[in-house]
């Protein structure tokens, strides 16, 4: 009887001990589905965030709001440097990240529309499908501009002497803020296809440009000029959105104001190398999206006149194929296809 109890006491032991293994295997594998996205960025180590432009541009002002927005709300647990990579209107930085980066975890980068029009221009061999869309971040609308002792007191002044002598005023604008003023020649009734455009890097660079006299008229992303604007250094003419803003532009008439019907903004957002991993994808779309309706955010949305118009997934893809379907039709109104 008692080598009888023995062996039913050892089979109950081998029994309960595979019943705790299969458990803690269990609980490992649930852990492993639920924690894989913090896992990814546990260790602490920096992600570099690219601004494809130099300082002073539009990406560069959004790289970096991000990053103080994300240190001050401590929504992330690691050093975020900022990188500038300047070159081709974002084209070199572009390449950059498709050619060196594929599948990593340790760098993202802004972009916006420019992404779309180089390609569309043949100007870059990469576009938005080439790499991982993270998010949507905001809209930032455009902005002419001259400087305060200009003749041009309306828009409507300066497109009309546009129109009569197009090569005899350069338009200082990045390769893809060429766009909407072309866009607003045309409508008025003029020939987009003769304008002397100017390009640049970035606002830092259009801002001296118009200081020292080299431009007399300018368009780009209203945060890039706004500095500017409120000190009385230049005169804006225009903004292109669909209604007034507030802050240092609500004095400033829209062009739909002046008679001329054209509203243009400018996306910006956040993107990863091709074939990011899809938990480092998620956790930035869970990270940008808190932080986005932080009030360090807000506030810094709020100076720079930026509307914060988040998206992700395929609402986020949805968006950027029509866009890019509408800047491709746009660019064959004006002449500007490659």
């Amino acid at each position: 009887m008692k080598s009888v109890k023995k062996k039913w006491i050892m089979v109950l032991i081998i029994c309960l001990t595979f019943v705790v293994v299969l458990a803690g295997c269990n609980s490992s594998s649930s852990a492993g589905k639920t924690g894989a996205k913090a896992a990814v960025y546990s260790k602490g180590k920096p992600v570099t965030i690219v601004a494809p432009a130099p300082p002073g541009s539009g990406w560069d002002l959004t790289a970096r709001a991000l990053v103080e927005t994300f240190t001050k709300e401590k929504a992330v647990k690691f050093p975020i440097p900022v990188v500038n990579e300047p070159g081709a209107t974002g084209a070199v930085s572009l390449s950059q990240l498709v050619t060196q980066s594929k599948g990593a975890v340790d760098k993202i980068s802004v972009t916006s529309t420019p992404i779309m029009v180089n390609y569309l221009r043949g100007n870059s061999d990469y576009s938005y499908k080439d790499v991982t869309m993270i998010a949507r971040l905001m809209t930032e609308y455009y902005t002419v501009v001259v400087p305060k002792d200009s003749p041009y007191k309306s828009l409507k002044d300066l497109l009309n002497d546009v129109k009569e002598k197009p090569q005899s005023i350069p338009v200082g604008a990045s390769g893809d803020d060429q766009l909407p003023f072309a866009l607003l020649v045309d409508e008025a009734g003029g020939d987009a296809k003769q304008l002397k455009f100017v390009s640049y890097e970035g606002g830092g660079e259009i801002t001296n440009a118009l200081l020292n006299g080299d431009l007399k008229v300018a368009v780009s992303g209203i945060s890039e000029f706004s500095s500017q604007i409120e000190a009385g250094k230049f005169r804006a003419l225009a903004v292109l959105s669909d209604k007034r803003l507030g802050g240092v532009m609500k004095d400033i008439p829209t062009a739909i104001e002046q008679g001329v019907n054209v509203s243009y903004g400018n996306w910006r957002g956040v993107m990863g190398p091709p074939d990011m991993p899809k938990a480092a994808v998620k956790y930035w779309q869970d990270v940008i999206e808190t932080s986005l309706k932080s009030d360090t955010w807000k506030e810094i949305a709020k100076k720079n006149q930026w509307e914060t118009t988040f998206m992700k997934g395929e609402e986020l893809q949805k968006y950027l194929d029509e866009t890019n379907h509408s800047i491709e039709k746009a660019l064959q109104k004006t002449g500007q296809e490659k």
